[in-house]
Formats: C-alpha cells, sequence, structure tokens
C-alpha cells in the first residue's frame, strides 16, 4: 500500500513542528472534492464550505455533478480567498478529497504540484497513481466505518462526515463551529446530531494522530463576510417571486430549473396561509408540459393575478409560441430561465449563457421580449420582485436570465433587503370608477402616446371594459381586422412600448476611472465572478481596464456610450457564438469590429484566467499584425 509521504507522518513526533509558519498558505486556496453521486456528499461538502464561512473567510462553491441520478463522478470545488475572489478559479487544486475509484486518476493530476490527496486506504493505492511531486494522506475512512457502524447507508453516509472531520485538523478550521452547524442543520431531528458529531470526531482524531498538522496550507480566522449570506440563485428566486406578489405558477419540471417552484412554494406555505381560515392564498399548477405551464400564468395574468413559471432552455423551446401570445395581445407575467447547455438536450447539469438570442426575440414574427440578466442570489432576489412591477406596467413577458451555476450553486451575497412599505406598481390598470368616466374603453388606444395602452380585469364593470383578448391582428378596439394600416399601426406600438419600458428597466453597472481606459470589458450574468480577478491580474501585466456590466435588455443609451469611448471592447459570455456581440451589434448598430468576443462553453463557469487570455491574446494579435505590416513595409 502506497503511504502518505514520510514528511507528512508522525514518524518523528518532534516533525510536527517541522513546518515553519512563513510556508504556509493561509485563505488562499482550492479543496475539490471528488465522489460518486447519489451517495450523500453533497451535504458533507456544503458542511465544509459553510464552516470556513463561518470563520469569516470568503468561500466560492461550485457543485459539479452528472445528469445521472446515481452512480457517476462528481465533484464539489470550495474555492477559498481572503481576496474575495469569488469566480471559479480552474487549473489545478492545492487538496483533492478523492473518494471515487472510477476518477482518482483524474483527480489525483488535477493536484498542483506541492499540493496534497486525501484519499481512503483501506484498499491498496495502484502504483501507477504515485506522482513523486504531491503529498498522499491515506486514511482509512472505509474500514472506520466498517469497524464503527452497522448499517450499511450509515456507513456510506459518515464516510463523508468523517473526511470533513479530518480536514477541520489538516487545515486548522475552528472545530466548535463545525460541530454548531451540524446542530443547526439537523434542528428538530436531534437523534441525528450526536452521530453526525462523532462521525467528526472520528476524523479529526485520526488525523491529529497520524498526520502533521495543520498542513502548509490552512485557515485562519479574518472577519472578511460581513452580512453576507451563502445561498443559490434559484432559492433566491422563488423568495423574490413571493415578495413581488406572485399568487399562481403553471409549472413543468426540467433541471435546472425546478427547485425555483419548489422554493416558492416552500415560502408560500409560511407565508400565503390565510391565518384565520387557513386557506391558501396561492396556486401551483404543474402541467402536462412547457407549453401548458406558461399558457396557465398567462391565463392568470390576463385574469389580474401576478404569475410565472420556470424553466430552462429546451422548456423556452417549446414556450415561444405562447410567448408570442402574450406580447401580441401584452399580456403580463414572469418567466425564470435557469440556463443550462444546449442544443437539445445537451448537458443538462452544466451552465452556460447560451439562450440570449431565443429569449430576446422568443416567438415567431416581429417579437422583444424583456430580458433581465442577475449575476447573484441578491440581484437574483430582487429582479424575482421587481420583475412582476416591469411586467405589469408594460403589460409583456419578462424573462429572468438565470443559469445553472448561479440557481444551483450556493453563494457569497448581500443580505435580502425589502421595504414592508413597499407598493406594487400595477400599471394603467382602470377600476370601476375609471371606466364609468370613459365613454368608450380601447383596449389598444395609446392615450399617452407612449406605446402601453390601459386595460381592465375580468369583472371589473358590469357594462364597460371587456374585449376580446384575440392573437390576430385587430384595431384600437380589439376588433378583428386585417387592414394593413390597423396592423402597422399595432406593431409599430408595440416598438415604441419598447423603448418606454427602458425607464424601468435596470441600468448597466459601469466602473471607470475619470480618465477612460483604453480597454473595456463588458459581461453580464455570472461572468461578473471572475471579472474582480481579472481586473487585477490585468494590472499586474500593465493593462488598466474599465467595466460594464448590462443587466437588461433593451439596452439603455449608456452602453453605446461605453463602447465608443474605448478602444478595445471584450464581450465576455458562456456560450460559443458570443450571442450577446450579436445582440449589441444587431441593437445597437455597433460595428461588429469594435467588439471582440471572450467565450467558454464548455459547461463550467467562466474563470479569470480565461478573460486574461483573452486580453492579452488579442493585443498579442495586433502586436503580430504590426510587426508584420513593418516588415513588409
Amino acid at each position: 500500500m502506497m503511504t502518505a509521504k514520510t514528511s507528512m507522518l508522525i514518524d518523528n513526533p518532534e516533525s510536527k513542528d517541522a513546518t515553519a509558519k512563513d510556508n504556509y498558505q493561509v485563505n488562499d486556496f482550492v479543496v475539490r472534492f471528488a465522489n460518486t453521486n447519489g451517495t450523500g456528499s453533497a451535504s458533507a461538502n456544503n458542511m465544509f464550505a459553510k464552516a470556513i464561512l463561518r470563520m469569516g473567510i470568503p468561500v466560492c462553491a461550485k457543485n459539479i455533478f452528472p445528469s445521472n441520478i446515481q452512480g457517476m463522478p462528481t465533484w464539489y470545488e470550495v474555492r477559498i480567498s481572503e481576496k474575495n475572489y469569488l469566480g471559479r478559479r480552474g487549473g489545478k487544486s492545492e487538496m483533492v478529497v478523492a473518494m471515487n475509484a472510477q476518477s482518482i486518476e483524474e483527480d489525483i493530476q488535477s493536484v498542483k504540484s506541492g499540493g496534497y490527496v486525501l484519499y481512503d486506504s483501506s484498499k491498496h493505492l495502484s502504483d501507477n497513481l504515485h506522482r513523486d511531486d504531491i503529498h498522499y494522506l491515506g486514511m482509512p475512512i472505509s474500514s472506520i466505518c466498517l469497524k464503527e457502524y452497522t448499517d450499511p447507508r450509515q456507513r456510506q453516509l459518515f464516510k463523508n462526515v468523517i473526511y470533513v472531520g479530518a480536514l477541520a485538523a489538516l487545515l486548522s478550521m475552528d472545530f466548535t463551529l463545525l460541530k454548531g452547524l451540524v446542530r443547526d442543520q439537523f434542528k428538530g431531528k436531534e437523534k441525528l446530531i450526536t452521530p453526525n458529531i462523532y462521525a467528526l470526531e472520528l476524523g479529526y482524531q485520526y488525523a491529529n494522530e497520524h498526520f502533521i498538522c495543520p498542513l502548509a496550507i490552512k485557515v485562519e480566522a479574518r472577519d472578511l463576510v460581513n452580512n453576507r449570506i451563502l445561498v443559490d440563485g434559484n432559492t433566491a428566486s422563488g423568495l423574490g417571486a413571493v415578495y413581488g406578489g406572485a399568487t399562481v405558477v403553471g409549472w413543468y419540471p426540467i433541471t435546472p430549473s425546478t427547485s425555483v417552484i419548489e422554493k416558492f412554494a416552500s415560502y408560500c406555505h409560511r407565508l400565503r396561509i390565510d391565518p384565520a381560515s387557513g386557506k391558501k392564498n396561492y396556486a401551483i399548477v404543474q402541467a402536462e408540459d412547457e407549453l401548458a405551464a406558461i399558457g396557465v400564468a398567462i391565463g392568470a395574468g390576463w385574469n389580474g393575478a401576478r404569475a410565472f413559471t420556470a424553466t430552462s432552455g429546451p422548456g423556452v423551446s417549446l414556450m415561444t409560441e405562447f410567448l408570442g401570445l402574450a406580447y401580441f395581445t401584452e399580456i403580463p407575467m414572469v418567466l425564470v430561465n435557469v440556463q443550462r447547455a444546449g442544443p437539445s438536450t445537451g448537458m443538462p447539469t452544466r451552465t452556460q449563457q447560451s439562450d440570449i438570442l431565443s429569449c430576446a426575440y422568443a416567438s415567431h414574427g416581429d417579437t422583444k421580449q424583456i430580458l433581465l440578466f442577475p449575476d447573484s442570489p441578491t440581484e437574483c432576489f430582487e429582479m424575482g420582485a421587481e420583475a412582476f412591477d416591469i411586467a405589469d406596467l408594460c403589460q409583456t413577458p419578462v424573462i429572468i436570465m438565470s443559469d445553472l451555476d448561479l440557481g444551483m450553486n450556493d453563494h457569497l451575497t448581500d443580505e435580502f433587503q425589502w421595504q414592508d412599505d413597499k407598493a406594487y406598481q400595477r400599471g394603467k390598470l382602470l377600476d370601476k370608477e375609471q371606466l364609468d368616466e370613459l365613454k368608450e374603453f380601447g383596449r389598444y388606444l395609446d392615450v399617452d402616446g407612449d406605446g402601453i395602452c390601459y386595460r381592465t380585469l375580468p369583472g371589473t364593470h358590469s357594462e364597460k371594459g371587456a374585449y376580446f383578448n384575440r392573437g390576430t391582428s385587430r384595431d384600437n378596439y380589439a376588433r378583428y381586422t386585417e387592414k394593413p394600416k390597423h396592423y402597422v399601426e399595432n406593431v409599430d406600438r408595440l416598438t415604441q412600448k419598447f423603448v418606454t419600458a427602458l425607464n424601468y428597466l435596470p441600468k448597466p453597472a459601469i466602473v471607470q476611472g475619470k480618465k477612460s481606459a483604453k480597454v473595456a470589458l463588458i459581461y453580464y450574468g455570472t461572468t461578473s465572478h471572475p471579472i474582480t480577478e481579472a481586473i487585477d491580474e490585468l494590472s499586474s501585466h500593465g493593462i488598466s481596464v474599465d467595466t460594464l456590466r448590462i443587466r437588461a435588455f433593451p439596452f439603455h443609451d449608456e452602453i453605446t456610450q461605453f463602447i465608443e469611448k474605448h478602444q478595445d471592447v471584450f464581450v465576455i459570455e458562456q456560450n460559443r457564438d458570443g450571442q450577446m456581440k450579436t445582440l449589441l451589434v444587431n441593437e445597437l448598430q455597433v460595428d461588429p469590429k469594435q467588439l471582440t468576443s471572450i467565450i467558454n462553453y464548455d459547461g463550467l463557469p467562466m474563470t479569470s484566467y480565461q478573460v486574461v487570455q483573452g486580453v492579452l491574446s488579442r493585443f498579442s494579435d495586433k502586436e503580430a499584425a504590426k510587426q508584420t505590416k513593418k516588415k513588409a513595409g
């Protein structure tokens, strides 16, 4: 059996002090967990990340899992960074917890030179897996479980808890905090607290007795988290919908959006129950498919409820017909699109930003949909609530463009804020008294010249305000017509409405110095996560940059102005075809040569390395072209 390297064992008790403190790598490393899907490892790995967070150290956690329910390799990466670099670092890790025999060769190769592999030494580790430049920490985890537990399921589950306990010793974590997490996690299930703490202690004691603790990588308590919380975007979107006043959901399950509805339902069960009668003040309808699901939301929106649905790319493809209907008949509703890798089934459990164009122009004919681009769970919550106001004010669908990384991974984010006296914006909605004052109601009359007409709800008035809600061409009074003049007037008015919508949409977030830099980065959604680190790395190369984060479509004028001020503009996104760049060129009439794409579409989150290399390669290409021209001259 291959043993841990001599320097990592307590063959000599005095060697515990052999590592000089100056050689410690503190609060700046990645731990990668390699497990088998369906073994309960995600819960233990998440506990590890939360324990680091409770020590006041920023963390970034990524769960990389297969679409198979059970038996396939899965990885969980925890980046620890007191510099607040919260994007996926990529590259090799300082430590790998290798618990999957299927992927162990790959996992060992993913360790940085000088790094560590914590593995289950209950079985022989093949000699061909040996690397001279890394440290092996062999721990007989399966044997420990076989001795301590009789139930097969417990043996499997407590393996994960034992290695978390070992990590607490190896990395100098606060073991008291870890035990507190167990108590919090199993509150109300007290019978589970003691055995889980015992499993932690088994790992902790073994590591302290057999390895030099701490390792050359370790954590030290800081106060860098402030009031931030660790939460996933789908939870935030579901809660945002509750606070935004949503009461009706039409739903068909699809990865990775399912938990949006599950979280919405759980919060409604707590917050939307009438205290007097005990009745539910909400309706969740699981439909037979995505088309029916959005149909439920549109029907509820027409009837006055705040309604939404959630899906991913394949669902959007099926929903486009009804999105066109809602756009043309001007019915408010909200769609949460948690994007994944496509096309077709693609990679259902991998992330992308590949639905930009399909959502911006969703449906046949001349349609444009309002899009919101959250970059954090905080914005998922805020935009999840604001989207319903925007939909009512503009009388149109609003699509929230989340993605799998944002939706299903935990992110360190600002606490959610809400003003209890906030009033919902229902827009141009006529009541009975207002209808009484009208001689004739025209559903599609543009009274104010902003493209947004006045609407009514069924049953508002016994005699006035009724109209036929048709998907065919109509005049200003909702009467069927195929006269070219009426059709052109109607679609031109919808174009004007799209311009008016800018008054209600969040503006881009721009960061630039007093003097504009020559280089600019444009990004949106989760491509914002590696930007802070990329800016620092580019600065070390002598390149200063200005940045703009797109938060909504249609685009504000500030984006055009920003592009015009800069010599080299990079559009950073996670799809093959540079869809946001295409949208910018198409909508703003920007010269395509002004924009350079930096893209990643492998299903994993963008890294700062990819951003930096994209910028540097552009300058390298320009310099090469310059030299070629000089030689030719």
